[in-house]
């Protein structure tokens, strides 16, 4: 795009002056010729790039305002630096234009590399990491996960995914089905002991590193139910696990948090019913992204994983009878896309 060329062009120049002024600080000498080549995008409009030379490389971040703002990245990265967390460290930053140089955390993720015979071993730093996140005091003036934003959050299941995928509109029999699932979902969420909670705690936000995990992509983080993170990393956007596999990771995570004092639910069933449902709030909130993504955004990929989404949902319902009127919403939904 024409402007997100010009943006390359004054990260350029930015660039070479934090890069003169850091090799200068560190006592590098002379910055070398490198090259600065594309690391990654994300579903939002931040964009990554990798520079590299003479052995030494860095990520810069483009985050461009107003649809993105760099501030809450690195008021929450000098957080959890702060706890021992291995996230970016931020050698430079112009907040009002959106650009951010970084160390480089490695260029493969989890998602990268996990399968079946790893899982146990990354999944185990990955824990590690979200305990001590959990840990931090909650003093830091980030906004609490409310009412009002579960709310939003599920409000765009029938916005995006229902309105804009499936062109159906909820009747009143639907809409009545819809406000009490919201209602059982979001009382669900509040009843829970609050921590920090990063949001978005998947594979692909977690980089093979030393110390292992890095951490990416928290700058949405807040206040806000304790099996938010730890339900999101085993249930994740673009892979899924054996139920079994699942139930022991939970239970592993659930004692250690247990041990160390973070405010888990006292009863295992307890904590594993009350991480079913906030699966199942994030899994709605999910699909009505990927929707958005695909209908506002033009970038339809991210709807191939939405059965993935569904088929939790749908596992949680099996075991869930509060969750019946669910099952009829959906039901009536499919039976209204297919007619």
């Amino acid at each position: 795009m024409p402007d997100q060329d010009v943006r390359l062009q004054h990260l350029k120049v930015w660039l070479d002056e934090q890069l003169a002024v850091l090799f200068a600080a560190q006592g590098w000498g002379a910055v070398p010729p490198a090259t600065l080549t594309a690391a990654s995008s994300d579903a939002s409009f931040r964009r990554y790039f990798r520079w590299e030379g003479a052995g030494r490389s860095f990520i810069v971040m483009d985050a461009p305002p107003p649809q993105e703002n760099c501030k809450p990245f690195v008021d929450i990265a000098f957080l959890l630096e702060k706890s021992g967390i291995n996230v970016p460290k931020i050698y430079a930053e112009d907040l009002e234009r959106g650009f951010l140089l970084l160390n480089d955390l490695g260029n493969q993720t989890y998602l990268d590399v996990i399968d079946s015979e790893n899982a146990d071993e990354l999944f185990k730093d990955a824990l590690q990491a979200l305990l001590a996140f959990q840990q931090l005091p909650m003093v830091a003036p980030l906004p609490s996960y409310d009412v009002a934003l579960l709310r939003r959050e599920l409000e765009l299941f029938p916005e995006w995914y229902v309105k804009h995928e499936l062109g159906i509109e909820f009747d009143a029999a639907q809409r009545t089905l819809w406000q009490n699932v919201t209602e059982l979902l979001i009382d669900s969420a509040l009843a829970q002991p609050k921590v920090l909670v990063h949001r978005d705690y998947m594979p692909r936000n977690l980089m093979l590193s030393e110390p292992n995990p890095g951490v990416l992509d928290f700058q949405d983080a807040v206040y806000g139910p304790v099996t938010y993170d730890v339900t999101c990393l085993f249930k994740d956007a673009f892979l899924s696990w054996p139920e079994e596999r699942v139930h022991g990771w939970l239970e592993d995570y659930w004692q250690q948090a247990g041990a160390l004092g973070i405010p888990v639910q006292s009863d295992f069933d307890d904590f594993l019913r009350a991480s079913d449902l906030m699966g199942v709030q994030r899994h709605l909130k999910v699909i009505g992204i990927f929707a958005r993504i695909c209908h506002r955004d033009g970038k339809p990929r991210y709807l191939a994983d939405v059965p993935r989404f569904f088929a939790y949902i749908e596992a949680v319902i099996s075991r869930r009878p509060e969750l019946a009127e669910l099952d009829v919403l959906l039901l009536s939904l499919r039976a209204g896309a297919n007619a």
